[in-house]
Parts: C-alpha cells; sequence; structure tokens
C-alpha cells in the first residue's frame, strides 16, 4: 500500500509568546517542522500533507523548498478537524501516518513500526510510560489488557489520571478507516473540540484491533510548547549528537558545550574544542583540530589543518595543513590551498590563497588571487570596491607584501615582486622588482614640540 504522511501544525503556540510561528522555531538550526517533514520524507511516502494554520503563509513562505502539499485549517478545532481537512487530497488506498510538527525527533524506524501494525488493519497507537504524566491523553485497556479508549486529561476521572502510559498522537491506519471514524467524531468534551484520540473508541466498537507500540527513547515524542521546552530539546538533541559523533571517534573535550547545527562528516582522529558550533554540511578531514569557539558554517578543511580559537569561518574551503587564527574570519568564496596561514585578525573573503603563503595578522584580502608561497605583512588591504564595483586583485607567486600596504584594484603584483611597506599601489607592480610609494622622509631641525600654557 501507498503511504500519505500527514503533519499537524497548525497550532497557534502561545506559550512560545513569540510573533513566530512555533512550527518555525529553530531546533539545531532548523525550524521544528523541517525535521518532521524529513523523518516523512525518510519513509518515501506518495505525499506528505502539512496541515497548518496560525501564521500559515510565513509557514508555506520559509519552508516552500520543501516537497510537501499544504493543506489550511482555517478554524482550530481541534487535531481531529485538522486531519479531516487532509482527508481530500489522501489518496483512497494509502496507509495514512500522522505526524505533529512540533514534536521533531520521532524517528523514521519508530513510524515504520507503526506502519507495519497498520498495513494489516488495524489501529496503531505510540504510546509512551512517564513518570509523570501530567497534560497528556491516558491510555485506558480493558481487563484484558487490550486498549479500550484514550482519555484526555481535562476529561480523565481521578483513577485515569493515575495512569502512566499516555497517548503519543502517533498513529498509523488505512485511509478508509480514518474517514469512517473522522465522520463520527462530536465536541462534547472539555474544550469544545474534535478529538483525534476519539477515534480509538470507535475502532474499537468497530471490532478493530487496537495494537499499540511502546517508543524506545523518550525524546522521540517530547513536544514543544515553550521555549524552556525548547532549549531543554536542544540540549538532548545536541548531547545525542554528541554521543554518535564520539561512538564515531571524533574527540569532543566536552560534549556538553558542542552544537551540531546541520551534518559534520568526518575523518580520523579529529579534535573539537569546547564551544564549537558546526552549521549546514561541514567536511573535517584526518587529524583536523577545532580550537575553542570557532564557528563553521558550510565548510570543507582539508587533513592536518588547524583552526584555532574564536575564528569564523563561512562557505569556504580550507585545504590540508592550512593553519587559521586565532580570531580570523573567512568569509564565502574563500579557497586556501596547503599549507596557507592566515593569522589573527584576518578577514579574507572570496580570494584563492597558494600554497604557503602568509597572511599573519590584522590584513584584509578580498576579492584576490594570492600566489604561492606569497608573505602578506601587517595591515595590508586589498582595497577592492570603488563605490559602485568591485575589481580584484592579483598577487603573483613568492611576491612580497611589506606592512601597511594598499593594494588599490584593479592592479597585478608580479611574481617575485616585493612592495615596500606603507605604500599604496594603484598601477601594475612588475615581476621581480620592488615596488613603493612613499613621500621623502624629512627631520625639521629646531622644531619644538608645542606645550600647554601655564594658567
Amino acid at each position: 500500500m501507498d503511504l500519505s504522511v500527514v503533519i499537524l501544525a497548525a497550532g497557534q503556540g502561545t506559550r512560545m509568546r513569540s510573533r513566530l510561528p512555533k512550527v518555525l522555531h529553530p531546533l539545531a538550526g532548523r525550524p521544528l517542522l523541517e525535521h518532521v517533514v524529513q523523518t516523512g520524507l525518510e519513509l518515501s511516502p506518495e505525499k506528505v500533507i502539512v496541515v497548518y494554520g496560525h501564521g500559515g503563509e510565513q509557514v508555506r513562505d520559509r519552508l516552500a523548498h520543501l516537497p510537501v502539499q499544504w493543506v489550511e485549517q482555517k478554524e482550530q478545532r481541534g487535531t481531529g478537524h485538522a486531519v479531516q481537512q487532509a482527508l481530500p487530497v489522501i489518496p483512497a488506498q494509502d496507509l495514512v501516518l500522522v505526524l505533529y510538527g512540533d514534536v521533531p525527533l520521532i524517528s523514521s524506524d519508530t513510524c515504520r513500526r507503526l506502519l507495519d501494525i497498520a498495513a494489516h488493519d488495524q489501529l496503531a497507537l505510540l504510546t509512551v510510560e512517564l513518570e509523570d504524566p501530567t497534560g497528556y491523553g491516558r491510555i485506558v485497556r480493558d481487563e484484558g489488557g487490550s486498549v479500550y479508549c484514550i482519555v484526555e486529561e481535562k476529561d480523565a476521572n481521578e483513577e485515569q489520571r493515575r495512569i502512566r502510559e499516555v497517548n503519543t498522537g502517533f498513529m498509523a491506519m488505512t485511509r478508509e478507516r480514518l474517514e469512517g471514524w473522522l465522520c463520527g467524531l462530536d465536541c462534547n468534551n472539555a474544550q469544545g473540540e474534535f478529538y483525534l484520540t476519539d477515534i480509538v473508541a470507535k475502532a474499537v466498537r468497530d471490532g478493530v484491533p487496537v495494537e499499540t507500540v511502546s517508543v524506545g527513547d523518550v525524546i522521540e515524542v517530547l513536544g514543544v510548547n515553550d521555549r524552556r521546552q525548547l532549549a531543554e530539546l536542544e540540549r538532548r538533541y545536541q548531547r545525542m549528537q554528541a554521543e554518535r559523533l564520539m561512538s564515531e571517534g571524533v574527540t569532543l573535550l566536552d560534549p556538553a558545550r558542542f552544537d551540531l547545527r546541520g551534518t559534520l562528516e568526518h575523518g580520523l582522529d579529529v579534535t573539537i574544542d569546547v564551544g564549537v558550533v558546526l552549521e549546514g554540511t561541514v567536511r573535517l578531514g584526518d587529524g583536523v583540530r577545532i580550537g575553542p569557539h570557532v564557528v563553521l558554517k558550510a565548510c570543507t578543511v582539508g587533513e592536518g589543518a588547524v583552526i584555532e580559537a574564536h575564528s569564523h569561518l563561512e562557505q569556504a574551503e580550507i585545504g590540508p595543513r592550512c593553519a587559521v587564527g586565532p580570531f580570523a574570519r573567512i568569509r564565502p568564496g574563500t579557497v586556501l590551498a596547503e599549507g596557507a596561514k592566515v593569522g589573527n585578525f584576518v578577514e579574507i573573503k572570496k580570494a584563492v590563497v597558494g600554497e604557503g603563503s602568509k597572511i599573519n595578522h590584522l590584513s584584509y584580502v578580498g576579492d584576490a588571487t594570492v600566489g604561492n608561497r606569497v608573505n602578506i605583512g601587517a595591515g595590508t588591504i586589498t582595497c577592492n570596491y570603488d563605490g559602485a564595483n568591485k575589481h580584484r586583485t592579483v598577487i603573483g607567486d613568492e611576491a612580497f607584501i611589506g606592512s601597511d600596504t594598499q593594494l588599490v584594484a584593479p592592479v597585478t603584483v608580479g611574481e617575485g615582486a616585493t612592495i615596500g611597506a606603507g605604500s599604496t599601489i594603484t598601477r601594475d607592480a612588475p615581476a621581480g622588482r620592488l615596488t613603493l610609494s612613499r613621500p621623502k622622509q624629512i627631520t625639521v631641525e629646531n622644531w619644538k614640540r608645542p606645550q600647554k600654557k601655564r594658567e
């Protein structure tokens, strides 16, 4: 049977106290809803349907890149009503899996266990036992242990509230069964809503077996209702990521102070210090060492390279055995060839730096091509912007750029050329020769430094 995944994402999320819809708040750098959609897509469904409501256009615009079908719930009248809105776009012969846009860490393996049950014309429920079940609907079983119904906490009596097995909301069934049960829902309850959970009692009435799956790790069913819960889930998720990386051989000097907000591909013997943040797809080669409080966004770092403390790298390619930082900023479009060195308080943007070249401190190199074994002194600036357009600087192999040099692009410094310190270079500098531009140094005789007048 084909599969339709229905993700409920219409809630207002008032406890978040935010203009941003709850399902767009980020977990590990991605919106909560995007995590759930990704899990749904891993199941190879015929379609993924997102039922949206509060802040709907904002949700759709932010996640327009996702291959989902959007269905609006114009009135928030409960989970049963939300699924009813999706029913017309679900093919008649499909299995239906219901997920939640604010419960981001449900696994595809757990979903498959539910679908295996539903494929045999049974209603599959995901449950969990909690020490404190406050706020959850309770799973009520008969004397034989079979599920009888689900009772929401606001409608439960004292005996039912003592039940520790609770409903997670995740369920699967055939579309044919779902349609029949949804048609009979009513809103005669404490909240005046159409509860999706009421279909359990209807399944029992119809003689359809209700089978439960117990979740392996409670983190899979933890939802987000406020910022405290979001922060707690972030830390639990990051710890889970850290544990996985350490089991794969990555050294994390403190796994409690590490954030992966994307994907990390790594080689052997990688070491990551405290406070490091990785975003997007980051690739680290064998023996890479990342110092404390470094940010890497969509970067590749080659074998044996070292990124020192407090450096910020984005959309850059760092070659083998390079050294970057501390306090360096490497901006998009930068490529450092093998053995290049970029020191403290250096900013590089959209530049290619050749093998063994050094830009050790306090310089800006933007829109440039730097050859091999070039030395760029402190305080050097490539003046790449004329107020309207960007221009390129080209520096040949083995050139030496003296400190406090301004290279006014477009300009070329030839192979083996030397630029004297303190120069402003506005024309091409020939290969193998010294070029400098300085006013003549003079000493003024009999000059006296001004002094303050006495009162």
